[in-house]
């Protein structure tokens, strides 16, 4: 599947219509529901095959963010044999009390996954707590960016972000 058609698929598959309550408060006609073409295990794969070839040379570790980059990281773990750790928002209060779960990744090259980008927000939150843990952290890998100054607002953070389609992409295969 080429870069136009993923992006078609991805579109019919997330774009919802009918009446939405968005975490504004607002009401919308149209919801895009990124959940829907993460637990596809057909565009999953077309999406890690996409990825791979962005992922930034010296990566050492695939840090997927809680939630939706968890599903993106570990499709691109299986596919590339990068290792994979999960990140949480915040570290849990038991067990082995850890914000990254799985390897060790201080002193690693670590790339953060993420599934959609709107502002960059949480992904500046979670990139500066797997710095405070030792990771070396700068590029980011995503599969839509929304172009709502994420990838701005990341840039000013040091961070890079690589994205496979834009919103503008997904709406461009429909017409």
């Amino acid at each position: 599947m080429d870069k136009a058609q993923l992006a078609q698929e991805i579109y019919h598959t997330a774009h919802l219509t009918g009446e939405f309550k968005l975490r504004s408060g607002l009401v919308s006609n149209e919801y895009f529901d990124k959940y829907l073409f993460e637990s596809n295990p057909i565009l999953l794969r077309e999406i890690a095959e996409h990825l791979s070839k962005l992922i930034p040379e010296g990566t050492e570790v695939l840090a997927g963010l809680e939630m939706g980059g968890i599903p993106i990281a570990t499709a691109l773990s299986l596919k590339t044999g990068i290792p994979v750790v999960f990140v949480r928002k915040e570290a849990k209060a038991y067990g082995t009390c850890k914000l990254a779960e799985g390897i060790d990744i201080q002193n690693k090259n670590v790339c953060i996954i993420e599934d959609v980008v709107t502002t960059g927000g949480q992904i500046k939150l979670s990139a500066e707590d797997l710095k405070q843990v030792g990771a070396n952290v700068k590029d980011v890998l995503c599969v839509i960016d929304r172009k709502q100054n994420g990838k701005e607002n990341l840039y000013e953070a040091g961070l890079i972000l690589h994205s496979l389609l834009t919103m503008a992409d997904l709406v461009a295969v429909t017409k």
